[in-house]
This record gives C-alpha cells, structure tokens and sequence, in this order.
C-alpha cells in the first residue's frame, strides 16, 4: 500500500506539469502531433517556380523545417546545422531521406527560396540528386493548413515572426514520427547531433513513432552562457529530490506509527 502511493506521488511530481502544459492552445510554439499526417493534398511553388503538390514530394522518409528565408534570427543557423549534420551523418541524401523547408512568410517568392537554396545546398559536400532539398513558398491558408497539422505555431509581428525551431520526421505518407529541437553543446555549437539525426531518420523509415524528451531536458539542463552548453540545474533537481523526501516522510509517519488503539480490559 504505500509502495503504491509513492509510486502515485512520484508520478504526479514529474509528470503532471507536463501534461498540463499541453492542455491550452499555445500561440507560439510546438505542440507535438505525433502518429497523425500532414495533409498531403497542399500545393506549393518550388523554388524554380513550379507548383509541386507535397503528395509528389513526400514520397521518402523526410525531415520537415518551417523557417522564412528572411529571417534575421535562427532560420539560418537552422539550416545551417542541417547542413552541416548531412556532411556528417553516413546516410544519404536523396535515398534515405529528403529534406523540405516550408516559408512561413506567404509574402516570399521563389526567388527568395532559390537564393536559400543556393546558399544552403553549396554547404553540402556530398553530391545528392537534384530535388532532394526543396525550398517551398506558398500562400497563407495553405501554409497554416500544413503547420497547424505539424503543431508548429508562430506568429507574424511587423515584418519579422516570432516561432521556434525544429526538426519534423515524416515516414513516406506524412506521418509524424518524431520532432529534433535544436540546441546548444560544449563542443559541437548550435545543432543536433549525427546520431540523434540518423537515429530519427531510421525510426521515420519504419513508421515508427517517438516521443520528444526535450521537456525533461529542459527542466533538467539549463543553458550556460558562458560554456554555450547545457549543464545541469542542480537548484530544480535538489528541489524535486527534498520535495520527494518530505512526501516520502509524511507517508512513512502516516502508514508506519499509527498511535495503538487502548486496549480496555473488562473483568
């Protein structure tokens, strides 16, 4: 019995605030829309100026990134790193998986997607089949028809947007598979790793579906400015620990020194 509710409590501190968190709309931001399809039937323009249908273009394993080519904040470190970790990951692309970037500015042409492309597809070292990376612009409604699937929210403020950043496997039909959130290490800088990235192109490959730690990361690991890496947030982990024991604690008084009920003795 209090094995029980121990276990009880220690799920409810961990994972509870998690779960509320997903609960409202979020404006800005990712809500993870795992094992669901993009819609397939949305038409783009590519960036030599060709209407492409996403049906004609998923058709592989695929990792997804919505950004706008303008963008003076993360959009091109972004691409950048995806760059950098095709150089480096043993997987080809073009035959294990491709890549598609979607403008979510509906005010960009595909002069602004072919200059990006040229910028982006030079950083690649290795040679892949033309069509591999496509760089998309399209209209609003069909823009927020496919993000809003992909639980990718963002907001236009002026001329710049307010959004995050990730990474969205799809499996050939459009099934999200699994989302890669960017982010900082000691050594490697802004990105994500090779392995992380072949791990999630091999899941989206067989369909299969997995979760994003990222939010037990992030509660666990704060950002050093100083080192530009995560490091352990040792004031949340120690908070949760003391908060455990005091819970572990109350129980034990509770369920283990019950006062004895006095006993009367009759003669």
């Amino acid at each position: 019995m209090l094995k029980k509710h121990l276990l009880n409590i220690l799920l409810l501190i961990f994972f509870v605030p998690f779960a509320f968190a997903g609960e409202d709309h979020i404006e800005i931001g990712i809500e993870e829309q795992l094992g669901k399809t993009i819609p397939l039937d949305v038409t783009f323009k590519d960036a030599e100026g060709n209407d492409v249908l996403l049906a004609d273009i998923i058709d592989n394993t695929t990792v997804l990134a919505f950004v706008y080519y303008k963008c003076p904040g993360i959009c091109s470190p972004l691409l950048f790193s995806l760059a950098e970790v095709v150089n480096k990951t043993d997987l080809d692309l073009g035959y294990d998986y491709k890549i598609v970037t979607i403008s979510m500015n509906q005010f960009e042409t595909p002069e602004d997607a072919a200059e990006k492309k040229r910028v982006f597809t030079e950083a690649i070292e290795k040679n892949f089949p033309e069509g591999s990376w496509k760089f998309l612009t399209g209209d609003s409604v069909s823009i927020r028809k496919v993000s809003d699937a992909a639980g990718f929210y963002f907001k236009r403020e002026g001329k710049e947007f307010r959004h995050s950043g990730t990474f969205i496997f799809l499996d050939k039909n459009g099934k999200i598979c699994r989302y890669l959130i960017p982010g900082y290490t000691n050594s490697k800088g802004f990105g994500i790793l090779p392995f992380d990235f072949k791990m999630a192109v091999l899941e989206a490959s067989e369909g299969k579906v997995t979760p994003t730690i990222s939010r037990v990361l992030q509660f666990c690991f704060s950002y050093d400015p100083e080192g530009k890496g995560y490091v352990l947030n040792f004031t949340r982990i120690f908070g949760v620990i003391i908060l455990l024991l005091v819970v572990v604690f109350l129980l034990l008084i509770k369920f283990k020194f019950k006062p004895k009920q006095a006993i009367i003795k009759t003669r």
